[in-house]
């Protein structure tokens, strides 16, 4: 058409097109599903262009290293595999908004990974059916999570700073070994919420007194770094007192405390964190333990009706 536009001749003969290979096709292929093992590509790469990529059922004892070149990937799927340690590499994957770890062997996750880019990217995170019993408190810098699924663990407690994920919404901890809840499951704002088959205990009547007169100098420096938010990291002062600062609680009054605190046990009705709650026990029970702190004597009194 080009050459009689012009006004050439068009009896030259045209080239014959070449059929486009199916290994060409696969280079911009988005999605990738593998559920079984024979189907695991072992002699060739997965296409750099994934979006998603899915391999349930595979037998995969650790991460496969091609899948951290895939710059593109935004959901990968691991679920029901043998994993057991996640490379804080997968932090590189800097578009990554869902990670499915569902049935694996994991016992941790990595601090690393809640230092990587997943702090910006990650919206989704499932780790049900392991074999976690705590998940580190800088878990909770990952303030994009809206989606949290925990359920068939050996969970012992949240993260202390849980109140952080300003995002989430939905929270499944459901069948874990959870006493109680932390001061700052208060904080939450969620559309639903299950904590099922948990082993809640009962509140103690009696607090945990740990005040001291008059303050360390520890826990006055600790206060006044916590409450005027000055900086701090193990590179300006030693990493167990970083480790202390991420830990400090967090009294009803709103100040800071570390080891001068009066410990308290409330029971809340979790509707005052979630729309749709899932029942925590068979007998119809949408109540449940929460810790919570006094930094001195007179927030106690002056809280002493919050506890029972």
């Amino acid at each position: 058409m080009r050459l009689a536009h012009r006004g050439c001749n068009v009896d030259t003969p045209v080239s014959t097109l070449t059929p486009v290979k199916t290994s060409e096709f696969e280079n911009f292929k988005t999605k990738m599903v593998i559920t079984s093992k024979k189907d695991y590509p072992l002699s060739k790469n997965f296409p750099y262009s994934l979006e998603h990529l899915q391999t349930s059922y595979c037998g995969l004892v650790r991460v496969d290293m091609r899948m951290l070149c895939l710059k593109s990937l935004r959901k990968l799927d691991l679920s029901h595999n043998h994993i057991k340690k996640l490379p804080a590499t997968i932090g590189d994957l800097i578009h990554l908004q869902e990670l499915n770890l569902n049935d694996n062997h994991l016992e941790s996750f990595s601090v690393a990974l809640c230092h990587s880019t997943l702090q910006k990217s990650l919206r989704s995170l499932e780790l049900s059916k392991k074999k976690i019993k705590a998940l580190p408190v800088q878990f909770c810098q990952l303030q994009e999570l809206k989606n949290l699924k925990l359920d068939d663990n050996e969970l012992i407690r949240f993260p202390c700073k849980i109140g952080q994920l300003i995002n989430l919404r939905f929270l499944s901890a459901a069948r874990n070994k959870l006493p109680f809840l932390p001061s700052e499951f208060r904080n939450l704002s969620l559309e639903y919420l299950d904590l099922f088959g948990n082993t809640f205990e009962q509140p103690k009547v009696l607090p945990v007194i740990k005040l001291q007169a008059p303050l360390t100098l520890l826990e006055s420096s600790a206060r006044t770094i916590l409450h005027n938010r000055i900086p701090y990291g193990s590179h300006i002062i030693p990493f167990h007192l970083c480790q202390d600062l991420d830990t400090a609680k967090i009294c009803v009054c709103g100040r800071f405390c570390l080891n001068s605190f009066i410990q308290g046990t409330t029971t809340m009705n979790l509707h005052s964190v979630a729309h749709t709650v899932v029942l925590v026990d068979n007998l119809g029970g949408t109540e449940a333990p929460i810790i919570s702190y006094f930094c001195s004597l007179g927030c106690y009194v002056n809280s002493s009706d919050m506890l029972k």
